[in-house]
């Protein structure tokens, strides 16, 4: 039987949500190592020392635990410093539908931008820590150091682009396609942070990955047997080591 994606615009989203476990500490972004992915590159001394007044604090997150919740008041932007959130909306029947995964180095709560409340959860996939960056600054310091301006635009475009991404991902292809596509993505996300180009950690668990994919849970799993037994990949619990990339990109190249 074909399975059917669940688009985020048949769902109905509800609020939802557990206390914060959090503590704050001041942090510098010029003194980060992630801070070529989430930051402005070339920007002079005084304009990094104007960014890094934006980072208010860092705060952790506890595996389980949510960053912000469907229907908060948007107040900040979060960039990822350790660990990996899920974002979720809670279908019409109390199901949850997973809409991205986000690791180090990469802003969320975007969502809240456009009403100024959130529209998702997000919820950490391990223990975590966060720097908050109050988005009225944001703005404030926008209209003065320019790259910081193209930056924050840049950081919606790509957005943008993953929504379409998505789309695709859930409106044509074959559900080995979807797999292929979300292992590559995720290896090819860890290798620019300066991990391995082809081993990974997952941290999220296969029903999770078949709510983003838009696949049952023992589709995910018969997938993950069918590429080990393939020779594509090595699959040891959460550890994967991709064996035959070109191969994974076979899937996809064959698309009919």
């Amino acid at each position: 039987m074909k399975e059917t994606p669940v688009t985020t615009a048949a769902l109905k989203l509800v609020p939802s949500g557990e206390p914060l476990d959090a503590h704050s500490m001041k942090v510098a972004c010029s003194n980060c190592n992630l801070r070529e992915l989430c930051m402005p590159v070339g920007l002079s001394p005084e304009e990094l020392e104007r960014v890094d007044e934006i980072v208010a604090t860092r705060r952790k997150v506890k595996r389980g635990a949510m960053l912000f919740r469907n229907g908060e008041a948007f107040t900040s932007l979060y960039a990822i410093r350790t660990g990996v959130f899920k974002t979720r909306v809670t279908s019409e029947d109390g199901r949850d539908q997973v809409t991205g995964f986000q690791m180090a180095g990469e802003i969320i709560g975007l969502d809240g931008i456009v009403n100024d409340q959130h529209t998702c959860d997000a919820v950490a996939l391990e223990d975590a820590e966060v720097c908050v960056m109050p988005f009225e600054r944001i703005e404030e310091l926008s209209r003065e150091v320019t790259a910081l301006q193209r930056h924050v635009h840049q950081i919606m475009s790509r957005e943008i682009v993953r929504e379409h991404g998505v789309m695709l991902l859930l409106g044509s292809m074959r559900a080995e396609e979807r797999l292929a596509a979300f292992l590559l993505n995720l290896v090819q996300r860890l290798h620019a942070r300066g991990f391995s180009r082809s081993e990974l950690v997952l941290r999220m668990t296969r029903e999770e990955i078949g709510s983003y994919l838009g696949l049952k849970l023992e589709t995910v799993s018969r997938l993950f047997s069918r590429f080990q037994e393939e020779g594509l990949i090595d699959v040891q619990q959460k550890h994967v080591r991709i064996v035959d990339t070109a191969g994974l990109e076979r899937i996809l190249g064959n698309r009919s």
